[in-house]
């Protein structure tokens, strides 16, 4: 059997006409709507919080705010301050014993304030 052969049965084929009864069709049917998806209705899509709100959702909300606000003071302490037992724990980490011979008071420190007159 070649590829024209096959042709000449596909076209004695689809002369012949098909017949479905109605029945078969009704149920048929019948069992296509029932698988149909049911109508979902229409839900208002909810509206932007706002870049604050986002922002406040993706530090953590109010605890994670907490952690990076306390960092940051501590961070802002830590520079301005220098601890003494901090200095002598990066003396020791870094290895050097310069001392510096110039530094620049950008912040009087707390004592400063204190003065009287």
């Amino acid at each position: 059997m070649d590829n024209s052969d096959l042709d000449d049965l596909f076209a004695a084929v689809r002369q012949q006409p098909v017949a479905v009864s109605d029945g078969l069709m009704a149920r048929v049917l019948d069992d296509a709507l029932a698988h149909q998806p049911a109508t979902v209705a229409m839900v208002k899509p909810k509206r932007s919080k706002g870049f604050w709100m986002g922002l406040f959702a993706a530090i953590g909300g109010a605890g994670g705010l907490a952690g990076l606000s306390t960092a940051a003071i501590a961070g802002v302490w830590f520079g301005f301050a220098q601890p003494a037992a901090l200095t002598t724990v990066t003396d020791s980490y870094w290895g050097t014993t310069e001392t510096v011979s110039e530094t620049v008071d950008i912040l009087p420190g707390f004592y400063d304030y204190l003065g009287e007159g």
